[in-house]
């Protein structure tokens, strides 16, 4: 009684444990940036709760301001602290140092952020910046500024306290000189209290409330506070999956089709 000899494996050789090595090292790889994403989006949830919490607290007044600031109003460090809490400022603005930031979008169109300086009424030494809201630019005169009516004597100003105002990049990586056009791509806090002689607050001030400049002025259309913990859990999704079709692609060409028994083998004969 004879058989006919069954086909040979292959022998695993040298090839077949590079490819397992190199997909070991890739699922590894990806896990890990796919666990490391998800801990960052832990730590924004974090930091959006501290900031929705400073949001909710009462707002400050120009005296508590004044006070969180310390001596002079220029300390850094506290500063920070209170980033995202509301403020109900009572002072005076200062409208020859007014400047228009310029490539603001809001809405999707560009214009310029304005920016004014308001004199604290209790604290006169302390002057905070207020991005006072966006406004449309002449694209037929680039070089024309917005008319942007500003209240005269003491006013009363809300918003959220604030970072200084963005910066944008400028082609050649320098910045053009602080005090040489009201129209600027970006703002220097320092250098834009040193040209005026204001001691500056190092935050700035974004106002909120209704439209105080007419139909044609300024609008107050702020982006919500996120800290972007969506992006974090969509690049973790993105990692794992990674991770997963690298082990569907290994299992299916090295193991499945390399080790399946092949079909229409012949059968034993007599």
């Amino acid at each position: 009684m004879n058989t006919l000899p069954r086909p040979r494996r292959a022998a695993l050789g040298l090839r077949f444990w590079c490819i397992a090595a190199a997909a070991l090292a890739a699922v590894l790889l990806t896990a890990s940036l796919g666990r490391w994403q998800l801990q960052r989006a832990a730590q924004k949830e974090a930091l959006q709760a501290a900031m929705d919490q400073r949001a909710a607290l009462p707002a400050l007044d120009a005296a508590q301001l004044a006070a969180a600031l310390g001596a002079g109003g220029a300390q850094a460090g506290s500063a920070d602290a209170l980033l995202h809490r509301q403020a109900r400022l009572r002072g005076q603005w200062l409208p020859q140092a007014t400047v228009f930031l310029d490539n603001r979008q809001m809405q999707g169109r560009p214009g310029f952020f304005v920016v004014t300086p308001l004199r604290l009424a209790t604290r006169p030494e302390v002057v905070v910046a207020v991005q006072r809201g966006w406004v449309p630019r002449d694209f037929q005169d680039r070089t024309r500024l917005p008319e942007v009516p500003t209240p005269v004597g003491e006013v009363e100003v809300a918003g959220r306290i604030a970072a200084p105002p963005s910066r944008l990049y400028e082609p050649g990586g320098t910045a053009a000189p602080e005090g040489s056009s009201r129209i600027r791509q970006n703002l220097d806090l320092a250098a834009y209290g040193a040209e005026h002689g204001l001691a500056l607050a190092p935050l700035s001030l974004l106002q909120t409330g209704s439209d105080d400049a007419g139909p044609q002025g300024l609008r107050r259309d702020w982006p919500a506070i996120d800290s972007g913990v969506a992006k974090h859990y969509g690049y973790a999704f993105q990692w794992f999956g990674l991770c997963g079709l690298v082990v569907l692609l290994y299992v299916w060409f090295q193991i499945v089709r390399r080790f399946l028994r092949p079909r229409g083998e012949p059968a034993a004969s007599a």
